[in-house]
């Protein structure tokens, strides 16, 4: 059996609840969003994920109550037959289909739980930092639960040998096939056949690496509560040993860009920073909205017009980190020009993902929000791998997924 991941045996909704259970993230939305979303639907995983919402606006979302009250509602799902304990450990095809401008997009990955000494020896790697607040609320978050309710997103290289099993094994009839937020479809079979087991887990070996692409807070909080519950007899196998995660191949994930807005120009007048650009890039008005058509390309929108950005390939450096557009625009345009230099602290940055595509920030400079926004090209996995193999950590708001893993729909018991 492989040492990277393992089968598990699944809290999951029954077919006929999956469609009342199934929540976005929990930290793709806000309490309001929440609410509104969880209204008139006392079964979804909301309801667990942000419990804030059953109670009092304004209650502090990290009080000991809305801990408690996740927990409650919980128990209740599983006291109703709600959501429901697999008997034995399996692995789960976890297939996400969404429509996108270009047409549908398809993913299929391998629900499964991952090693955390495997994350602590960096055989799972990651490629960005984290935030003790937000890491401290998944640590609680697990606690309390006594499960892991929100699966890591994480990549392998696209191996052959997976794809053939995962397209055997999703042939037969799924457990349950649910439309989520989004409109992405969620279909979801179990693999409990020892054979496939043994296959699967040895084709996760022959990889021996994986990548966090999307979770990293989820990742550390498990392997924090690994650590505090290690000892007293509890061995290496032990359930809080592994976080839930969902793997798919490198070359099924979708990032979208993840793009830019400032507040002010810093002084700058919209023809002087249109001046100072000039020094370092190609600068040409477009008659349409700019979107970036391959990396090293920016759009830029000042004063109701967009701009194309192009660096020359030369100008572009070898290094993995230096190389990518965030750090590229970072370096060139956002710190010497705009006065941004820590974009993870500056509020004068604004971060606006693809999925709300170029008019958000029009919509954002048109509306006094913005001085000026950036349309950048996508980060591309490749990169995103080349930076966790050097053990190097990308700029904050690098990458983008797109579509997202629902909640709900598979947790990690902690036995």
């Amino acid at each position: 059996m492989s040492t990277l991941v393992k089968p598990f045996a699944a809290l999951r909704p029954g077919r006929e609840h999956a469609a009342a259970v199934v929540a976005p993230p929990y930290d793709v939305i806000d309490a309001d969003e929440a609410r509104g979303l969880a209204a008139d639907r006392p079964l979804s995983f909301l309801h667990i994920s942000r419990p804030e919402i059953d109670l009092p606006p304004g209650t502090d979302p990290h009080s000991d109550e809305v801990y408690a009250r996740g927990a409650a509602n919980l128990d209740r799902l599983r006291r109703d037959g709600v959501l429901v304990r697999e008997r034995a450990p399996a692995f789960y095809v976890y297939r996400m289909t969404m429509d996108t401008p270009a047409g549908p997009h398809t993913q299929t990955g391998i629900a499964c739980v991952a090693s955390v000494r495997a994350y602590e020896r960096d055989i799972i790697r990651k490629h960005e930092l984290t935030r003790p607040d937000k890491e401290n609320d998944r640590v609680r978050n697990i606690d309390s639960l006594n499960a892991q309710t929100g699966p890591v997103l994480t990549a392998y290289r696209a191996d052959a040998v997976l794809r053939a099993l995962l397209d055997d094994a999703s042939h037969d009839r799924p457990l349950f096939e649910v439309d989520g937020p989004q409109r992405v479809r969620h279909t979801v079979w179990r693999v409990d056949a020892p054979a496939a087991i043994e296959r699967i887990g040895a084709a996760f070996e022959t990889l021996g690496t994986l990548y966090i692409a999307d979770g990293h807070h989820r990742s550390a909080a498990a392997a924090r509560v690994a650590e505090s519950r290690r000892g007293a007899g509890a061995g290496e196998d032990a359930s809080h040993e592994y976080f839930l995660t969902v793997a798919f191949p490198h070359d099924e994930m979708r990032i979208l860009d993840y793009n830019r807005a400032v507040a002010d120009l810093n002084g700058l007048t919209p023809q002087r920073l249109l001046e100072r650009l000039a020094g370092t890039f190609e600068v040409r008005k477009t008659a349409g909205r700019a979107k970036p058509p391959h990396p090293g390309a920016f759009g830029m929108y000042l004063d109701g017009e967009w701009y194309a950005l192009e660096l020359q390939a030369a100008e572009i450096p070898a290094d993995p980190v230096a190389s990518l557009d965030v750090s590229l625009l970072q370096d060139r345009v956002i710190s010497p020009l705009l006065g941004v230099d820590d974009p993870r602290t500056d509020t004068r940055i604004a971060f606006v993902g693809g999925v709300r595509g170029l008019e958000e920030l029009e919509r954002l400079v048109d509306g006094g929000r913005a001085a000026v926004a950036f349309a950048l090209h996508p980060t591309r996995m490749e990169q995103l791998m080349a930076v966790a193999d050097a053990e190097r950590l990308m700029p904050p708001k690098s990458t983008w997924f797109e579509p997202k893993l629902a909640d709900g729909l598979l947790s990690h018991v902690l036995d």
